[in-house]
């Protein structure tokens, strides 16, 4: 849930341990409700059920919605269908159907810290478009490899460019007007992360840096648009669109994933 931003470069904060071990607890919390989502999501449910029943289990676990008021959003959960890229508002009126590829990204609040991670899901047991199973496929891939890249000593377009590789390697494109970010004590801290770029470039990765990777691929052309709602963004040529994130810590002995269920 962040545009690129060209202002001047802020410095990357250093989180404690314990700063972390709390962020765990905040990530553990987005991990296990999108793993419920992921469950409950099929053909006939709508935008908006995901989205209340990611509220309620938020509150369950004594946390709070990330997004919901975040600069006006209106909803807990973004909820970006098919050609949608991020950021779709959960609605009644929008109903899953059978094969829909359902991008699910959600953040939490917990004793001050954030969570925030994304996955894409395609609705029904079946589907015979191989195509988007691919996409998936892709983009989890490009997610890993930017993970990997994660480490003390390496550069921030390091992580940028494994994304790239990986996606335009399969014949996708990555979204270039939206990125991930560092996350702490807000849902957007420095640094930005795009997800193209060239390696050696950017500030070191340093211990204690915690960072939201999310790539955002197109099955087509990688230009997108914004709908009438100032939120919804979509592909431009109406291509499918996939929207993986993680949350991670960088420690001495690699990265961390926040977000992952144990």
């Amino acid at each position: 849930m962040k545009k690129r931003d060209k202002r001047i470069k802020a410095i990357i904060p250093i989180k404690e341990k314990w700063e972390i071990d709390l962020m765990y607890v905040a990530g553990h919390i987005v991990a296990e409700i999108l793993q419920l989502l992921k469950e409950i999501l099929r053909p006939g449910i709508s935008t908006a059920d995901l989205d209340a029943i990611a509220y309620s289990e938020i509150l369950k676990r004594k946390a709070l919605p990330a997004f919901k008021g975040y600069r006006g959003y209106p909803a807990t959960l973004c909820v970006s269908v098919n050609q949608e890229v991020v950021h779709g508002i959960p609605s009644s009126k929008k109903i899953i159907k059978q094969g829909d590829l359902v991008s699910m990204d959600l953040g939490v609040i917990y004793e001050d810290y954030y969570g925030d991670a994304a996955v894409t899901a395609i609705a029904g047991a079946n589907t015979s478009d191989a195509s988007a199973v691919r996409l998936l496929e892709v983009t989890s891939a490009a997610l890993d490899a930017g993970i990997q890249e994660a480490r003390p000593g390496m550069h921030l377009k390091d992580i940028s460019a494994a994304v790239q590789t990986v996606v335009e390697d399969a014949g996708f494109s990555v979204v270039r007007q939206f990125v991930g970010h560092g996350i702490g004590r807000a849902l957007h801290e420095p640094p930005e992360i795009p997800n193209y770029g060239v390696r050696g470039e950017g500030p070191l990765l340093r211990p204690g840096m915690v960072l939201a990777i999310e790539p955002m691929v197109n099955m087509g052309k990688s230009d997108v648009l914004m709908l009438s709602d100032g939120w919804t963004v979509v592909t431009a040529d109406g291509s499918l669109s996939a929207h993986f994130e993680h949350s991670v810590a960088i420690t001495e002995n690699g990265p961390l994933l926040l977000t992952k269920l144990d």
